[in-house]
């Protein structure tokens, strides 16, 4: 298969979407003429030139109003795929998507459906201070009616963006800033990724690592470091938060007896705690050690890069969070060992 970058998968996907169906649209700050065109990420790039400034939206710098406009066209029976620049300006849209988008199908009584895609990026991404470094899933997981999908690969990335732009309800696609310009295979045909299928990354026999985007990459160079050491980690890319495919982190956990969740969010209140409790709810006799998640400290993420570090979990924490489940002990962010 091909090597391309996470953009460039995310850009085909665009493509061949709007090349299938003349309903899907899309529309942000600076995704057309600004610079060489394509957004600040490229992902954008060379779709104005194709489909031309009907297809390709410029907005004005005011979120509520576009996204607003992103669901009122979903409404009429466009597929709107509405490009906010960073996610920490999600706080300037939950009228539009929380109080809107996410409830009319439900008060309409399934009449309404809104076609939404709203792409937009998270995670830090090295000196770009507290309000371009946040990442806000848990909020959103927290909505009914709106699914959340988190893709690591460039395959994955370009084929749940196909899903999304199929679906009928809102979703959320949430990109992260230092997967743009990485590179993986992606198939010559591109199929959509269902929602709700995780994926295991790698198989193992001594611990569950449940993560995401660029945990999940370091989790994944945890679990060869941690080979030599006789540590044997299974690692899980949930690839979408809702709708969560439960069974197969549960399966594992079964099987393994110890459970790591890593995640870049905050760890108060984070996803990690709801994977945490319903793995405590549903597979607590097979359990051999606490689980433990290796998340952010409760902190604005800092712009000296040197102190994001301290905030941002590191290859290490991950690496001490898995010594710690599988010697039986609890633990906590910076590799101490409650009970030792």
């Amino acid at each position: 298969m091909p090597e391309m970058t996470y953009s460039a998968a995310l850009n085909r996907a665009l493509r061949e979407e709007m090349n299938r169906d003349p309903n899907v649209f899309v529309m942000g700050e600076d995704i057309g003429v600004w610079g060489d065109g394509g957004g600040v990420f490229s992902v954008t790039k060379g779709l104005l030139d194709e489909f031309g400034s009907h297809r390709v939206l410029d907005t004005p710098i005011s979120e509520e109003g576009f996204v607003s406009m992103g669901v009122g066209a979903a409404l009429v029976g466009s597929r709107p795929v509405v490009e906010v620049m960073y996610s920490d300006f999600l706080t300037l849209v939950m009228d539009p998507l929380v109080n809107q988008a996410a409830k009319m199908r439900y008060m309409f009584g399934g009449q309404a459906k809104v076609p939404l895609v709203v792409r937009t990026n998270l995670g830090a991404a090295g000196g770009k201070a507290a309000q371009h470094s946040q990442s806000f899933e848990t909020w959103f997981m927290h909505v009914p009616g709106i699914k959340v999908v988190v893709p690591t690969t460039p395959a994955d990335a370009a084929g749940l963006l196909k899903t999304a732009i199929r679906d009928d309800n809102p979703v959320l696609f949430l990109e992260h800033k230092l997967l743009y310009f990485m590179k993986g295979e992606v198939p010559d045909v591109i199929e959509p990724i269902p929602f709700g299928q995780a994926l295991i990354r790698r198989e193992g026999k001594d611990v569950t690592l449940v993560a995401t985007q660029v945990m999940l990459q370091l989790a994944l160079k945890a679990a060869d470091q941690l080979e030599e050491e006789g540590i044997d980690v299974e690692v899980i890319d949930p690839r979408t938060l809702v709708p969560l495919d439960l069974e197969t982190i549960l399966t594992s956990v079964r099987k393994t007896g110890r459970c790591v969740i890593a995640h870049e969010a905050v760890e108060r209140a984070g996803w990690a705690a709801e994977i945490g409790f319903e793995v405590s709810l549903q597979a607590f006799d097979y359990l051999d050690a606490p689980i433990v998640r290796v998340c952010s400290a409760n902190l604005p993420v800092p712009y000296t890069k040197d102190l994001e570090a301290v905030v941002i979990p590191n290859l290490n924490d991950i690496k001490d969070g898995i010594r710690a489940v599988y010697q039986g002990k609890q633990y906590s962010r910076g590799g101490r060992a409650i009970n030792e």
